[in-house]
């Protein structure tokens, strides 16, 4: 099993940056698929990125070319970086990962974008 637990978000102005982290323990991620979703008030969680353990990416059409998410297997860890960001971005972001057909979930860091 793993363990994630997400650092990063806070309060930034629409047009600022962000970098997300997620750290992994208890068992290493480096051989399964991860991604970074995001709940916003009064929606479904939607999965905004996606990363292959052979280091494919996938992004929601929303953030393409604003959002990067990438890994270091070595370190355990998982990134989003975002930049350009816009108050339509302001959710609660997870870290995810499926090891041996179980989900994994961090508890989420809030992003907030306002002016």
């Amino acid at each position: 099993q793993v363990q994630l637990v997400e650092s990063g978000g806070g309060l930034v102005q629409p047009g600022g940056s962000l970098r997300l982290s997620c750290a992994a323990s208890g068992s290493s991620f480096s051989g399964a698929d991860a991604s970074w979703y995001r709940q916003a008030p009064g929606k479904q969680r939607e999965q905004v990125a996606f990363i292959t353990s052979g280091s494919s990416t996938y992004y929601v059409d929303s953030v393409k070319g604003r959002f990067t998410i990438s890994r270091d297997n070595a370190k355990n860890m998982l990134y989003l970086q975002m930049n350009g960001l816009k108050p339509e971005d302001t959710a609660v972001y997870y870290c995810h990962t499926r090891l041996r057909g179980i989900n994994y979930w961090g508890p989420g860091t809030q992003v907030t974008v306002s002016s």
